[in-house]
């Protein structure tokens, strides 16, 4: 009985200590994002269209777009350097597969236009006004130097 115990516990670290080398981060083909908007000083809001990102790196095991920093600082940028909007918060949302894109365009569009009529002026970014551009992921090799 013992022996089994061990056993299955040994086959548990095992399965556990696999896991964390299975995951990676990948270049995906299809990453689906849309960008938010929003300031404290008034009531317009801002959402970008559903856009097909080509090229956006994931990490498998948190399950999360890497970078996401960046794409929420090219929306930032583009607020304040083209629409003269400083002071913005920024955020991005995700997902591989475009339909739970939509489902969370749709939640969040839910909230703003049909929870709260007239109390938020919202605009829509198309692709045309702005679109995410890829930020390169991939693991860099430390350089060593040999002068000193």
């Amino acid at each position: 009985m013992k022996t089994i115990k061990y056993i299955i516990i040994l086959a548990l670290l095992l399965a556990s200590g696999t896991a964390e080398v299975c995951a990676k981060q990948v270049k995906t083909k299809h990453m689906y994002m849309f960008g938010f908007s929003a300031s404290f000083k008034d009531s317009t809001i801002y959402i970008t269209d559903i856009q097909d990102v080509e090229g956006a790196w994931y990490d498998t095991k948190s399950k999360f777009l890497m970078g996401r920093d960046n794409y929420s600082y090219q929306l930032k940028e583009h607020m304040t350097d083209k629409m003269s909007q400083p002071n913005r918060v920024c955020m991005v949302f995700f997902a591989i597969d475009k339909k739970k894109a939509e489902k969370q365009y749709m939640k969040l569009k839910k909230k703003y236009v049909d929870k709260a009529p007239g109390m938020y002026a919202v605009r829509y970014l198309t692709i045309s006004d702005f679109k995410f551009e890829p930020v390169d992921m991939s693991p860099q090799e430390e350089e060593t130097s040999s002068e000193q």
